[in-house]
């Protein structure tokens, strides 16, 4: 791995490179230019486009595009282009793109930007239609889709925090099962309606933990689980971290006291904001995220996706619902947790499992990682130039992560992937994430899963793992052939 600022003339953003933020196993070698063929068909498109013609005065839709491109790729004599207009595309799923959609020939599907446009891929739902829901607090409300639930909002291009109020250690005593109430003040919490969607946040030296509650009765508050067990052994717990641990109980109506704070109801299908005095979110743009991921590239080890380039897109507005699930965010740094119950825990792991324990350690070979908003796996000769990935609710970008970590079921297999002059910023998680953690990543089982010749130059991570804080702005596992190499990180955690 190379990583190291650019001097000199023309070194424009990338001024300078964030030793320390960037984390990467893996050996450093020159990537081959890439060379382009003449355009054989270009396709047009728009947010409101629609029929089949694809052209520059009749464009069509994203989806339609997808299945003229696999009209057209049968026997490409050059590049296919689908050009985007500017303008949002709300996306009421990912785009999928597999072995169908690749290029042939030599010659790449090339998904860009028209000249001079700004097209954006969004998962998220614009909210409207608010009305003031308590005037002595400045709360407003909007309604949403019943059932629609999300753990990020953006208003006007930035995050806005979830409703939450920050705890003393001493306010609890932490059990096997859960927490009793230490201080009367807090004795309020078993009033609370869906006590089961309130969550314990506990930042600590190096990871940083999310684990729902499931009930409260008197003073006892009973947790979901396996949630708080895998939380609470290992290294650096909620229980007992190592350093740091200030803690949070996040997403109650009833926590939304400060100005900028939100919380869904997605039973009641009700979206509330607590304003600054005199502002009306009618009059700003309030993104809430309903997808999870927005472009997922995955072929079979035996027939990879191949030969697609994405270029000027912007991928934005996503969420990652599983941390407030009975799963949570059991976290073991830089974006692994810990997923499923184990028989090796000890009954005693509050007390014996502290520092580590013999049952913990045999659980690394099942550490699970978070999925990214865009997805590449099982793929080759992809490339990412000029994009953007901001307000986004978990990793940005991932490039051969796991099984269970991509929505093909099929992970790892990442060839001849180049990501340049990209810009992450605003995400709840990691920047980039390279390369997976579990024993394919390192052993792989079948030569194909190995990930391989994998570069990242010129691009831009700012402001990246804004809830995640255990997660870097770049980081690349157990890759064979890894070019990490002038890119700025900045702004973390």
């Amino acid at each position: 791995m190379t990583s190291q600022p650019r001097t000199g003339p023309g070194c424009g953003r990338m001024a300078r490179a964030a030793v320390g933020a960037i984390a990467a196993l893996g050996f450093a070698v020159a990537a081959p230019g890439v060379s382009r063929a003449a355009v054989m068909s270009t396709l047009f498109v728009s947010p409101s486009g629609s029929g089949t013609a694809c052209s520059s005065s009749v464009p069509c839709s994203l989806a339609q595009a997808q299945s003229s491109v696999r009209a057209l790729d049968g026997n490409m004599s050059g590049d296919i282009v689908v050009q985007l207009a500017g303008g949002v595309y709300r996306l009421s799923a990912p785009l999928v793109l597999g072995a169908a959609d690749s290029g042939g020939n030599g010659h790449s599907v090339i998904w860009q930007a028209a000249p001079g446009a700004a097209p954006v891929l969004s998962g998220g739902q614009q909210i409207s239609g608010w009305s003031l829901h308590d005037a002595a607090n400045n709360i407003y409300a909007a309604a949403v889709p019943p059932g629609a639930d999300s753990r990020q909002l953006y208003i006007d291009g930035a995050a806005a925090p979830r409703a939450a109020i920050a705890i003393n250690r001493s306010d609890v005593q932490f059990t096997a099962t859960g927490m009793n109430i230490v201080n009367s003040a807090l004795n309020y919490l078993a009033t609370l309606p869906q006590q089961n969607r309130i969550e314990i946040e506990s930042q600590n030296s190096f990871t940083d933990r999310y684990a729902p509650l499931q009930s409260i009765s008197g003073t006892t508050i009973t947790m979901a689980q396996p949630a708080w067990n895998n939380n609470n052994w290992g290294y650096d717990t909620l229980a007992k971290p190592f350093a740091g641990g200030a803690l949070q109980l996040e997403n109650s109506y009833a926590f939304l006291k400060n100005a900028g704070q939100w919380y869904l109801d997605p039973q009641a299908g009700q979206l509330y904001y607590k304003v600054p005095s005199g502002w009306n979110p009618s009059s700003h743009d309030v993104e809430l995220p309903r997808l999870t991921s927005l472009l997922e590239i995955s072929g079979s080890y035996a027939a990879p996706a191949h030969d697609i380039a994405f270029q000027g897109i912007a991928f934005q507005h996503t969420t990652w619902l599983a941390p407030g699930s009975n799963i949570g965010y059991a976290d073991q740094q830089s974006g692994t947790f810990l997923a499923q119950s184990y028989s090796t825990e000890p009954s005693n792991f509050l007390t014996s499992c502290q520092s580590g324990c013999q049952g913990f350690e045999a659980t690394r070979n099942t550490w699970h990682q978070a999925p990214a908003a865009v997805q590449v796996s099982a793929a080759a000769n992809i490339s990412f130039t000029g994009d953007t990935f901001t307000h986004l609710g978990q990793v940005a970008l991932g490039i051969g992560n796991d099984n269970d970590a991509v929505a093909s079921g099929v992970g790892l297999g990442a060839s001849g992937i180049t990501v340049t002059a990209g810009t992450f910023s605003d995400d709840a998680g990691a920047g980039i994430v390279v390369g997976g953690v579990q024993p394919d990543a390192h052993h792989p089982s079948n030569t194909a899963m190995t990930n391989q010749n994998i570069t990242l130059t010129d691009n831009l991570v700012n402001g990246v793992a804004e809830d995640y804080k255990d997660m870097a702005g770049i980081l690349s596992t157990y890759v064979t052939h890894a070019v990490i190499d002038h890119n700025e990180v900045e702004n973390l955690p």
